[in-house]
Order: C-alpha cells, then sequence, then structure tokens
C-alpha cells in the first residue's frame, strides 16, 4: 500500500534526522538560557512543555536513526537485513500520537490567558508550537502522497499464472477489475495534472487512452521511484564503458563516404540550417525571450507599437501579437511574407504558420513542437493506427496522437485554402514542410499526406519522436523526408518497444547490483557533476557464463509482480522481438545523425565541433543515457550544432 521501499527510506530519514536534531538542539539552548525565568505565572507549565518535548524529540531521533542504519543494509533486490525496519517504522509511527498530543496541550497553554511570563519566553514556546505543527502537517502529506491505491491489488499478480485458472469467469471478472482499477487511478492522475486547462470530449478520450498505456507498463514491475534512479545512473556509467571499448565491424555504422553522397549531405545540412530558423521561430516569445533573454523584450514592446498586423491575420494570438513579433525577428522576413499564422492550440490542434520563403523559393509549413500540456497529450496518445491514403502501397501504422494533428492542419491548408493561396502568389516555388520535436512528428505525417498533390514536396522533422511510423511508411518516405538527429536525444529514441527495452534493462542491472542503494545514488551523483571513471560496480551477473545469463535470476523475479511481456524479454532475444501489441514504430526518412566531437575550452567559451554523418533506424533502437539525452533536444541547441557544421562547410569551400 505504500510507494516507498524499505531501501528508500535512509536519504528522507537522514534529513528528517538533522531538522529535528538542528531543532532539538534550539529548543535546548533556549530552554539552557531562560531556564531561570519560567517562576512567572503559568511558568511551571510551559516549563514542563519544554521539557517533555525534548525527551519525546529525543526518542523520536533515536527511532529515526536506527531507521537509517536499518534501511542502508543489504541491496535492492535482498531486503533480508532490514526485516527489522517496519517494526522501527511503525514505532516512529506510535510517537507522532503523542508529539500530536503535545502539540495541541502546548497550542492550549500558550493560549492561556493566566500565563503572565516574559514576551521572550512566550515567543519561544510559541515557536516550538508553530514547528510541531508544521511537522504533523507535512507528515499527513506526506503519507497521503506516498499511499498507492493500487498497493492491494497488485498481489493478485503475485501468483505465477500456472496456477491460476484464469479462464474462468470469476478470475477473469477480478483481473478486469484490477486493470480497470488502476486505469482509473493514472486518470485521475493525469486529469489532477491537467487540471489548469478546459476539458472537452477529446481531452477525456485522451485521457483514458494515456492512463491505459500507463497501466500497462507500470503494471508489471515493483520499481520505487529511487530504484529507477539507481538503474539510470548504472545504466549511464556501464554505457560509458562500453563506450570506451572497441567496436565489431558490423557495429561501425558509417564508413567512408563516396564524394557525391558527401556532397549531398553537405547540401542537406545547408538546407537544414536555413530551415531550421522556421522550426524554430514557430515556438514564438517563450524561444524568442530564451534565446535573448536581455533585449528580447524591448525589441517586441518596439516591433508591436510600430507594425501591429490585422487581426485577420492571425488565429489565435496572443496579446500584442508577440508570437508574430518573435517570429519575424527570428526568421528575418517582412510582414507580407506569410500566408496565414495560427496559435491555436487544443489537444490534436498544434500552432504553425505559412510563409514565402524567397531566399530557397521556397512555400514554408512550420510547425511547432511541444509547448503546452495540450502538446503533452497529443505526445503522450501513443497508439498506433492505420493511415489511410490513395495510390499508395506503403500504408501502415502511425502514431495517433501525431496523426490526428497532422489530419488538422491538412484540413486547414487544403480546405481553407491556405496552400491555394500561397501558390497563386508564387507558383514557381517548391512546398517545404518543417518542424521540430512534436512539430517535426507532424510535419512528416503531414508530408505523407500532401505527396500526391505535391509530389515535388521536401520535409526536414528536427530531433522527431522515434515511435513514429511503421517500417514501411519509413522506407517510403526516405525520397522526401530527412530527419536530423543530434547526439543523444531522447526525444528521437522514443517508441513503446525501446521502452519497454529500458525498463528490462533497468531491472536487471538494478536487481543484481551488490552494493547498497545509497551507495550507488551517492557515487552515481558524484560521477554526474564531477565525471571521472565509472565505477566498477560488482554484480550477480559476474563470473556467469553465456547460458547462464539468458535465464532471469531470482532477484529479478522479485522485482516483477509478474511475467509481462516486457520481462519475457530477459531471455536474451533480440531487441527486434518486442511484445507484438507495441508494433516497431521508426524514425521517418533519411536521418542525418549529428555527433558532438572535439571543443577547445577557452576563458568564457568553449567551441564545440560536430560532426555529421548518414544513419539508419537500427541505430535509435535503444535509449541511451546521459546527461546530455534531454539537452540534445533542444531547439536552439539543434540550430546552433547545425550552424556550426554549415559554416564550417563553407569555410572548407572558401579555402
Amino acid at each position: 500500500r505504500w510507494s516507498p521501499c524499505s531501501g528508500h527510506l535512509s536519504f528522507p530519514t537522514v534529513t528528517s534526522v538533522t531538522l529535528l536534531s538542528c531543532r532539538w538542539i534550539g529548543i535546548l539552548v533556549l530552554y539552557t538560557v531562560h531556564k531561570g525565568q519560567f517562576s512567572c505565572p503559568g511558568g511551571g507549565l510551559l516549563h514542563s512543555y519544554l521539557l517533555v518535548l525534548l525527551a519525546l524529540l529525543a526518542a523520536i531521533i533515536c527511532t529515526l536513526s536506527a531507521l537509517v542504519y536499518v534501511s542502508m543494509q543489504g541491496t535492492i533486490s535482498n531486503p533480508g537485513p532490514r526485516k527489522s525496519l517496519p517494526k522501527l517504522l511503525y514505532t516512529r509511527l506510535l510517537l507522532y500520537l503523542p508529539e500530536f498530543v503535545w502539540a495541541v496541550v502546548g497550542a492550549v497553554w500558550v493560549s492561556d490567558s493566566s500565563v503572565h511570563c516574559e514576551s521572550t519566553v512566550i515567543n519561544v514556546v510559541i515557536g516550538t508550537v508553530i514547528a510541531s505543527w508544521v511537522i504533523i502537517v507535512f507528515t499527513i502529506i506526506g503519507v497521503l502522497i506516498v499511499f498507492d491505491p493500487l498497493g492491494g491489488k497488485k498481489t493478485f499478480y503475485l501468483t505465477d499464472g500456472v496456477n491460476r485458472n484464469l479462464e474462468s469467469s470469476q478470475s477473469g471478472q477480478l483481473l478486469y477489475n484490477v486493470k480497470n482499477t488502476a486505469t482509473r487511478v493514472w486518470e485521475k492522475r493525469i486529469r489532477l495534472m491537467c487540471c489548469c486547462i478546459v476539458q472537452d470530449d477529446d481531452h477525456r478520450v485522451a485521457f483514458t487512452s494515456i492512463a491505459e498505456l500507463f497501466r500497462a507498463y507500470f503494471s508489471d514491475t515493483d520499481l520505487v521511484p529511487s530504484d529507477i534512479a539507481a538503474g539510470l545512473i548504472l545504466l549511464h556509467q556501464e554505457q560509458d564503458k562500453m563506450e570506451g571499448c572497441p567496436k565489431e565491424p558490423e557495429e561501425v555504422l558509417c564508413h567512408s563516404p563516396s564524394p557525391s553522397v558527401a556532397d549531398d549531405l553537405d547540401v542537406e545540412l545547408e538546407n537544414a540550417a536555413h530551415y531550421m530558423l522556421f522550426a524554430a521561430a514557430a515556438y514564438g516569445w517563450p524561444y524568442y525571450i530564451y534565446t535573448n533573454p536581455c533585449t528580447a523584450l524591448c525589441k517586441l514592446n518596439g516591433d508591436c507599437c510600430r507594425n501591429r498586423p490585422a487581426d485577420s491575420d492571425i488565429t489565435g494570438s496572443g496579446r500584442h501579437n508577440f508570437h508574430f513579433g518573435s517570429i519575424l525577428n527570428i526568421t528575418g522576413l517582412q510582414y507580407r511574407d506569410f500566408i496565414h499564422i495560427s496559435f491555436h492550440n487544443k489537444i490534436y490542434e498544434i500552432p504553425f504558420f505559412v510563409a514565402l520563403d524567397h531566399k530557397k523559393e521556397a512555400i514554408v509549413v512550420a510547425v511547432r513542437g511541444t509547448l503546452s500540456f495540450e502538446d503533452i497529450l497529443t505526445d503522450l496518445s501513443a497508439d498506433c493506427e492505420d493511415l489511410t491514403l490513395e495510390d499508395v502501397l506503403e500504408n501502415g501504422f502511425v502514431h495517433k496522437g501525431i496523426t490526428q494533428a497532422a489530419n488538422y492542419i491538412y484540413q486547414k491548408l487544403i480546405n481553407d485554402g491556405i496552400l491555394n493561396q500561397a501558390f497563386t502568389i508564387a507558383p514557381e516555388y517548391k512546398l517545404v514542410i518543417v518542424g521540430h520535436s512534436l512539430g517535426g512528428g507532424t510535419a512528416s505525417v503531414l508530408a505523407i499526406m500532401l505527396r500526391n498533390s505535391f509530389p515535388t514536396l521536401k520535409c526536414y522533422a528536427f530531433s522527431p519522436p522515434g515511435g513514429l511510423l511503421s517500417k514501411a511508411l519509413a522506407d517510403y518516405t526516405k525520397h522526401f523526408i530527412v530527419s536530423i538527429i543530434l547526439g543523444k536525444d531522447l526525444v528521437a529514441r522514443l517508441s513503446m518497444p525501446n521502452m519497454e527495452d529500458l525498463k528490462r534493462r533497468i531491472v536487471r542491472i538494478v536487481a543484481n547490483c551488490n552494493r547498497p542503494k545509497y551507495q550507488i545514488l551517492l557515487r552515481g551523483c558524484w560521477y554526474e557533476v564531477f565525471g571521472g571513471d565509472p565505477d566498477n560496480f560488482p554484480t550477480e551477473l559476474d563470473g556467469r557464463n553465456q547460458d547462464a545469463l539468458t535465464q532471469p535470476l531470482l532477484a529479478e523475479e522479485s522485482l516483477m509482480v509478474h511475467r509481462s511481456p516486457s520481462y519475457n524479454a530477459l531471455d536474451g532475444e533480440s531487441h527486434l522481438h518486442s511484445p507484438p501489441q507495441y508494433p516497431h514504430l521508426y524514425l521517418p526518412g533519411k536521418i542525418i545523425h549529428i555527433v558532438e566531437g572535439s571543443s577547445s575550452r577557452r576563458l568564457c567559451s568553449s567551441d564545440v565541433k560536430y560532426t555529421a554523418n548518414w544513419s539508419n533506424e537500427t541505430a535509435f533502437s535503444s535509449i541511451l543515457i546521459s546527461p546530455k539525452m534531454i539537452t540534445d533536444h533542444m531547439p536552439d541547441v539543434v540550430l546552433n550544432a547545425l550552424n556550426s557544421l554549415s559554416q564550417e562547410h563553407r569555410s572548407c569551400i572558401s579555402c
């Protein structure tokens, strides 16, 4: 019934011991200083209150200290040395009763009108009473947070499926009720997180779909957040050790390219650097202020005062048209170059703009990435659905939420005549669709939808989600879509099979590590902040032959509530044989992978060198753990990398 595990209590308990010790010392010092000032009327009661409070706090500190010691014993998968921890925990719980009673008594005594002591003494006691009530309130809140409404339901899975007759109507109904309860709990959590947005039927459908996704993903493990953190730390260090080893010949993705391939890559990088400006501009004023914190507001205020467009030209614009002013400053275009700008944002309906790019002679459709709760819900609507297109044989599965967002923009472009208007103005221009993150995925699906009507269109998807298109559709898009991925970008590797693989790897490495969790977390934090050599943590995997490694260990079974499809992946099969309910979806089009190379540090800055090569979807079939897995996805970092490569290419040409 509780989210934490026994090994999870060491850090919060150490914090509690530290705070309570400081409080105990403070009360003791105040009592010693004011010891002779309790002879006033009612002072004896306050004197007794402080003495009993000191004794009570000492008992609590001793209990918590014992909790700290016990919780640091054993390993994540071996809780045996911590078997006495529940008794200590309930002892601490019992001490809350006298603590609560004494807080009430202290409040009554302090408010008693018959007490006539010095104001200093009264203030000291009032401070201790307030501190007691604050601790009690935060304790109640903490208990509510760590209470797991699904804890009792998980015991349903503990017995292996062989010993259960799930085909019977009673057991089947029980299983259905358990799953339904878990889905409702996740749905309530999502509704609570999105309480600040207006909710309609689309939101309710999305909440249910996302809740079902989370229920299915988390239902088969008995991991707490600190276990996941320890697993990510261990995986990062293991990954760093593997990167230092020489690769097998078949693992080398990029060989020496032919001159034509290299020229093609240089051209695409030059185009990508140009169109990334449009993809970044779609984020509007948040991106502009983030990249220009000192001057952005002044420029936007000045631009809006001098040149404010008519309201009919912009859909869903914010006050003062800060979005439009930001787009003008980022792209360098003129107001007359914009055909349509939409800042309307709902679930499955994301902002975009259409503009004329005279430099490249293109009509650019730029789609915004994730920037709101509605966009996050669109991202998380990760079910698969069929994409049916006329005259295209390579139909297949696509990401549901992104496909609905692409369909919304498609209807706007075609039914509202936006593209017809653009090509009436510039009939000789080509169509280019761009976007970053969610916008990159939406731009890719939109390009597939428009391909028949505009055979020469081109799409540049910057850091699109990895679980986007089925294999057939991904191959079909190689003719007109280019995906640009930077470094260890997490989003480009996000798909349900990859997430299942990550869960499998976390379970295996956490369960088989023979070090206590607090050591893993402390050494991991040191490694992440200060670097150094990866720790060589001993595990139960050491010394086992390859045949034995294909069988799950008892420690791994202790962290799995039941043998889910993801746990079956522990049998050593290839990642390509993932559970069938999660079809493999891939990145769209041809893939350019940009990798950070050497860097030269100066006094106030560092120059990072990047290299780019053509890659393939198999290079992104596993999530890489790194501090840069988030920063490599940021649009400004991607734009800087592309500009660096573009400038390097131009300097080589000039030489």
